[in-house]
């Protein structure tokens, strides 16, 4: 069990470097940020989304990963039926981006392109670097994100 404020051997990374094949070793911290969103709150969770990537910023951690869907609370079913709702959730999940000076982060949201998905942002550095839209919705007993996605 590793214990705050002591070394972590989990965080060293092995890569062959170019030449000789000599072995270089790179630190990778990660920090990984169980948040308990509310669903529908925006403000609230984006608001948690933003302390945590402060906290992973002091911990020196180089990514910080949430939850699926972090910004709008899981499962946010018929809010997502209303385009004020979607557009409100792009708008925090672009103020998260702006935050990510130094980190690289990745945060569940709900996409609009076409249709909506059950989507992950991953920004660096203020940039939005890409987002990725889930395959595989689940859809027996409490979920029903066929429905939706």
């Amino acid at each position: 069990m590793w214990v705050q404020g002591t070394p972590c051997p989990c965080r060293v990374l092995y890569s062959w470097s170019k030449g000789k094949g000599a072995i270089t070793l790179r630190k990778l911290r990660l920090a990984m940020a169980q948040i308990n969103s509310t669903v529908g709150d925006l403000d609230g969770n984006t608001a948690k989304v933003l302390d945590y990537i402060q906290r992973a910023k002091a911990l020196e951690a180089d990514l910080v990963a949430f939850p699926e869907m972090a910004i709008t609370g899981y499962p946010p079913e018929d809010l997502l039926f209303q385009p004020s709702f979607i557009q409100a959730n792009i708008q925090k999940m672009h103020q998260v981006v702006a935050q990510s000076q130094g980190i690289t982060v990745v945060v569940g949201f709900v996409d609009s392109q076409g249709d909506i998905h059950n989507a992950a942002a991953v920004a660096h550095d203020r940039h939005l670097l890409g987002i990725y839209h889930k395959m595989y919705l689940p859809n027996y007993g409490v979920f029903d994100e066929a429905r939706y996605f």
